[in-house]
């Protein structure tokens, strides 16, 4: 069989692999099975919070399991024509299905990240911070850099992006920035980014034209819905308000519309200014606290203690979870996954799938990958 073909079966029969490994596949078929009998049951939409529960577990199993079995079955019809068509040497038979087989890839490989995407909040909106690290205007640049690079990443998915709060830098860039991004699987998607992002690059900053490293932290949680109850003891608040700031007049008050909530016994802080009225701003940012709160229980859930101490870790050295190297090459490699690009322009153009989808493969595998740093 020809290499490519041979290269194209292994890269979806790793796809499927993987599936079956993150659906436990028998129990997830005899799960399939309990789901559908309750579904047939005539009480069930007596609890209805119960029951829209049930109905997204099995619509999502079912759509998984039928994925693979419908691949899986493909995938055999075409290496078999592959086989039959290299014994009687014809070739563009051959050519056809090799052309089948890289269709067929590309869909195991969407099937394979849109069945990893069933966490509890994946399906939901997600707010995403950016905070520039030390470095001054350096680390301020390439944090708007970052809020450029997420934007792009959101409008090529067709989701659409409110700018929460902004903190414009002391010369350019921005010091903070929460967006919020509305799509399926918003969160799901973007919940790989957290953590702290290195760029290398001769600085346009620096009249001598040296090279710098500069650093900056993003941080994803989901917004949660009505169904989700988060209880929050008005007495642990710190609540401040201060005067807005933004990328434009339009978005500048002159009133101290702005909130900003400090919940003491885990000093999350959370700010809103986008809205012209305090009492907006302050629901806005009781809504950010609720979503934060709830990502953190998210995470114990998953027992992701490692990830969420590293989070915890100052924007620096040792706690990066990606590299953009601009010169004295041009490089970004994922330090969690190895995965590497060529073309950091398309990366910070939003081209950030493949970084997502490894990263979200490795959640299911727990392997980790040993990268050598880059500067």
């Amino acid at each position: 069989m020809r290499a490519e073909a041979q290269n194209l079966i292994d890269q979806i029969h790793q796809a499927l692999d993987l599936l079956r490994r993150f659906l436990d596949w028998d129990v997830a078929r005899a799960r399939l099975d309990e789901l559908n009998a309750r579904v047939e049951d005539p009480t069930l939409w007596d609890d209805p919070r119960a029951a829209r529960e049930i109905m997204r577990e099995r619509g999502r199993l079912e759509s998984a399991i039928e994925a693979v079995r419908k691949i899986s079955r493909e995938l055999d019809d075409t290496a078999e024509m592959i086989e039959l068509a290299e014994a009687e040497g014809d070739g563009a038979l051959v050519d056809d299905a090799v052309k089948a087989l890289e269709t067929l890839a590309e869909r195991a490989e969407r099937d394979k990240v849109e069945a990893l995407l069933a966490g509890e909040a994946d399906a939901n909106d997600t707010y995403l911070e950016i905070h520039a690290g030390a470095g001054g205007t350096e680390s301020q640049d390439w944090a708007e850099m970052l809020q450029r690079m997420y934007q792009r990443w959101a409008e090529r998915r067709g989701y659409k992006v409110e700018l929460v709060d902004y903190h414009a830098g002391e010369q350019a860039g921005i010091k903070a920035a929460t967006m919020l991004i509305k799509g399926d699987n918003a969160y799901g998607y973007a919940k790989t980014e957290s953590g702290v992002h290195r760029l290398v690059r001769i600085s346009p900053y620096d009249s001598s034209a040296r090279r710098h490293t500069s650093f900056s932290s993003v941080w994803v949680y989901p917004v949660i819905d009505d169904d989700i109850d988060i209880d929050i003891n008005e007495g642990e608040l710190r609540i401040d308000t201060f005067r807005a700031s933004g990328a434009g007049g339009q978005h500048v008050n002159t009133t101290d519309s702005a909130v900003r909530i400090t919940h003491e016994p885990t000093g999350i802080v959370v700010s809103s200014q986008s809205q012209r009225s305090q009492h907006k701003n302050r629901a806005e940012a009781m809504s950010m606290l609720k979503a934060r709160l709830y990502e953190a229980e998210l995470r114990r859930r998953e027992d992701e203690a490692t990830a969420v101490e590293a989070s915890k870790q100052d924007i620096g050295w040792g706690s990066q979870i990606r590299s953009y190297v601009l010169q004295p090459y041009q490089m970004v490699k994922d330090l969690r996954t190895g995965v590497t690009s060529s073309t950091p322009s398309d990366v910070l153009d939003g081209d950030l799938d493949k970084f997502m989808s490894a990263a979200l493969s490795q959640q299911v595998t727990g392997e980790k990958v040993e990268v050598e740093d880059i500067e």
